[in-house]
C-alpha cells in the first residue's frame, strides 16, 4: 500500500492511502469453495471451477494446466495450482474475458489437439450436455472448436448479415468544413468496417474526379487516392468484402474515367455479377473481394445539379445526394428511368454490383420491389422512423432479399450519430454511422461489431429472416413476453491509477469512480441501471448487483461506462465498452474498458459476473 498526497492550498496536503485491488469477499469465498480451504486450488479444481462456475464446458485438463503455468510468474507454486491471488489474478486477465470464446485464438489454444476433439465430442454426446442450456436460454451461435474466430455461418446471401457500415467515410471532422482524407478510411478498414462511402464530384476544372461532400467547405482529396488506401488496407482486419458505395455527381465522360480508375487499381479484385442478381452472393463467396455499389448512371445529372444549385443555393446537400431544407421540400432526382441507364457508360455501368436508390413516390411500393432482382434502398433515419410505424413489416420483408441502408439526417453537421437499434431490429443491414465521430451510438455499432470474430459481417436472428405459414414476418412493432434476464454483478474497478496522471479526474483528491450499466436492444428491453459512488478510491470496490429482463435478447447490447463524479455535475468520463449478449460469457470475467473513441485502455478493467436466468 502506497500513499498520494494532493496539496489544497500552499501549506496544507491531504494523505490518502492507495491499495492494491484485493479479491471481494465472494471471491474468497469462491475460490475456498472450490480449493476445499486448502489455500491452494489444483489443476482438477480449477478445471471444475472452469465447467462448473464458468459454463467453459469444452475446457480441458490441459487447457487449466497451461494457465497455471501461465500464471507462474506471480510467485506461486504452479505445481500444485492457484493459490488466491494468482486465482485472483486470472480472473482479472485477459485469459479471462468477457467475449465469446471464438473470439479469439489464446482463449483456447490447445483444443485443436485430436485428444481435445474427443473430450468435446464426448461432452456433446452425453446427457450431462443440456445443462449448458441452464446458461444460455436464447438461442447463441454454436462454439466452434478453432482457432478461426468467425463463427457464423457465412454462406447466406448478403442480406443476412448487419454489416459494419460507415457514413461520408472520407471525413475527418464535422459535416460542413472539416478536411476530406484517406486517413478516416484506413482507419474504419483497420478497424473492421466494410462499408465504405465516397461523394464524387468533377473538380474545378472538370478534368478529374475528387471526393468531398457537395455544397459545403469541405476540402477535397483525390478519387485515385481513396481508391489505392481501400485496396491496401481493405482486408487487414477482415478478409470479407469490402463494399464501396459511390454517391454520384459526374457526368458521362467522368464516369468513364472512374470506371478505368476503379478497374485499374482493383483488377481482380472486383466483383462482376454476369446477369441481373436474383439473390445476393453470400460473404464466404465474395472473401478479398470489392463490391461497388452505387445508384444507376445518369448522363444529364450534370446539369440538373446546376440548375439545383441556382435554385437551392442555401440548401445543404447531404451524403444521399439530396437538396434538404428545414422544410424538407426535395427534387426528385433519386430515380430515372431505365432508358437512362441504357444510354450510360456501359464499363461504369458494368462496375455496379449492387444497384442503388431511394424511393420513388409511395415507400410501400417501394418495398415491394425486388421480386425478381435484388436491390439496395437507402432512408435517413427519420425517413426510417416515419416508416417504422405504418410498414414495420413490410421493412422486414424487404430487408430477407434486399439491402436497406440507413444514414443520418442532413442536420447532424456535427458529425454525431443515432441510435442504430431502429435499424436493426427492421433487419436494415447497412445501418451507416459517422466512425470519425465518437459517444453512446458509435460505442453500441462497435460492439455490435466485436461478434462473429469482428469480421464486420454479424449473422442477423433467424426470426428477422423466417416467413411463417401465413406469410407474416417479425413484427418489430409487438411487445413480446420476456424470455431470459441477465444478473450483472458489478465487483471492482482497477487500472486508473496506472493509465491516468493524478491530478486527472480532482485536483484534490483520488477520484469517487461509478458505473452506469443498461440494456441497448428492442424500446421493452432498454434499461439502466448505475452502482453507487465509491469515494476517494483509485481501486473502486461496489460488489452490486442488477437484473435486466429481455424480450429480444438476440438484438440487446450491453453498455458499460465508468464516470467520476463531480459535484457540479460535470461528471468525468472514466472509460466506456459495449459488449453484444448473443456472445457474452457467463461468469466471472474481465472487462476491459476504452476510451472516447473506442481505443482500449492498457490497464482499465471491471471484473464483473454475468448470468442468464
Amino acid at each position: 500500500m502506497s500513499n498520494q498526497h494532493y496539496r489544497v492550498c500552499f501549506c496544507f496536503r491531504l494523505k490518502f492511502s492507495i491499495g492494491a485491488a484485493e479479491p471481494p469477499a465472494e471471491i474468497r469465498e469462491l475460490f475456498d469453495s472450490y480449493s476445499e480451504n486448502s489455500g491452494t486450488m489444483s489443476v482438477d479444481q480449477f478445471h471444475n471451477f472452469l465447467i462448473d462456475y464458468q459454463g467453459e464446458h469444452t475446457a480441458t485438463k490441459e487447457y487449466a494446466q497451461n494457465i497455471i503455468n501461465s500464471l507462474k510468474h506471480l510467485n506461486i507454486f504452479h505445481r500444485r495450482g492457484l493459490n488466491l491471488e494468482s486465482f485472483f489474478r486470472y480472473l482479472f486477465s485477459d485469459d479471462n474475458l468477457a467475449l465469446s470464446p471464438s473470439l479469439g485464438p489464446f482463449l483456447f489454444p490447445v483444443l485443436v489437439s485430436q485428444n481435445a476433439l474427443t473430450v468435446i465430442a464426448h461432452i456433446l454426446e452425453s446427457s450431462s450436455f443440456s445443462k449448458i442450456r441452464k446458461w444460455r436460454l436464447f438461442p447463441f451461435p454454436a462454439l466452434r472448436v478453432t482457432k478461426d474466430p468467425v463463427h457464423h455461418d457465412m454462406e447466406a446471401p448478403l442480406s443476412h448479415y448487419f454489416i459494419y457500415t460507415g457514413h461520408n467515410s472520407y471525413l475527418t471532422g464535422n459535416q460542413l468544413s472539416s478536411d476530406c482524407s484517406v486517413e478516416p478510411i484506413v482507419r474504419a478498414l483497420r478497424r473492421g468496417v466494410r462499408v465504405i462511402e465516397l461523394d464524387i464530384w468533377p473538380n474545378s476544372t472538370n478534368d478529374d474526379v475528387e471526393v468531398r461532400h457537395g455544397g459545403t467547405l469541405t476540402t477535397a482529396v483525390k478519387l485515385i487516392e481513396c481508391l489505392t488506401s481501400i485496396k491496401d488496407n481493405a482486408f487487414h482486419a477482415s478478409k470479407y468484402p469490402v463494399v464501396i458505395t459511390f454517391e454520384d455527381h459526374l457526368s458521362a465522360d467522368l464516369q468513364a474515367k472512374v470506371a478505368r480508375m476503379v478497374t485499374k487499381t482493383f483488377g481482380d479484385m472486383l466483383f462482376y455479377p454476369t446477369a441481373a442478381l436474383t439473390e445476393f452472393p453470400s460473404p464466404e463467396e465474395l472473401k478479398e473481394r470489392i463490391i461497388i455499389s452505387t445508384k444507376p448512371p445518369k448522363e444529364f445529372l450534370d446539369s440538373q445539379s446546376s440548375k439545383l444549385k441556382e435554385k437551392h443555393s442555401k440548401e445543404f446537400i447531404d451524403s444521399a445526394g439530396e437538396a434538404e431544407t428545414e422544410t424538407s421540400n426535395k427534387p426528385d432526382l433519386e430515380e430515372y428511368a431505365e432508358e437512362d441507364i441504357q444510354n450510360a457508360v456501359p464499363g461504369y455501368k458494368s462496375l455496379i454490383a449492387i444497384h442503388a436508390g431511394k424511393p420513388k413516390g409511395q415507400l410501400a411500393n417501394a418495398l415491394m420491389a425486388g421480386l425478381s432482382k435484388v436491390t439496395r434502398l437507402s432512408l435517413s433515419e427519420q425517413e426510417l422512423e416515419n416508416a417504422a410505424k405504418k410498414h414495420g413489416t413490410d421493412i422486414v420483408r424487404f430487408t430477407q432479399r434486399n439491402l436497406l441502408r440507413v444514414y443520418p439526417k442532413g442536420t447532424r453537421v456535427d458529425s454525431s450519430n443515432y441510435n442504430p437499434l431502429i435499424g436493426w431490429r427492421h433487419g436494415a443491414q447497412m445501418v451507416a454511422l459517422n466512425m470519425q465521430g465518437y459517444g453512446k451510438h458509435l460505442w453500441v455499432t462497435h460492439g455490435m461489431f466485436r461478434a462473429n470474430g469482428g469480421c464486420g459481417y454479424v449473422k442477423k436472428p433467424q426470426f428477422l429472416l423466417d416467413v411463417g405459414p401465413n406469410n407474416e414476418v417479425f413484427d418489430p412493432n409487438e411487445e413480446l413476453e420476456v424470455k431470459t434476464t441477465l444478473k450483472v454483478k458489478v465487483y471492482i474497478g482497477d487500472g486508473w491509477r496506472l493509465d491516468f496522471r493524478r491530478t486527472a479526474f480532482d485536483l484534490y483528491s483520488p477520484p469517487d469512480f461509478y458505473t452506469k450499466v443498461r440494456i441497448v436492444g428492442v424500446p421493452a428491453d432498454k434499461k439502466k441501471k448505475k452502482t453507487h459512488v465509491i469515494e476517494d478510491q483509485w481501486v473502486p470496490k461496489w460488489n452490486q448487483e442488477f437484473k435486466f429482463p429481455l424480450t429480444v435478447p438476440e438484438l440487446a447490447l450491453l453498455q458499460i461506462e465508468v464516470k467520476e463524479y463531480d459535484p457540479s455535475g460535470r461528471n468525468d468520463f472514466g472509460g466506456q465498452t459495449c459488449l453484444p449478449l448473443s456472445e457474452l460469457r457467463p461468469g466471472i470475467r474481465s472487462v476491459p474498458l476504452n476510451n472516447r473513441k473506442g481505443a482500449q485502455y492498457k490497464s482499465v478493467r471491471l471484473l464483473m459476473r454475468f448470468l442468464f436466468e
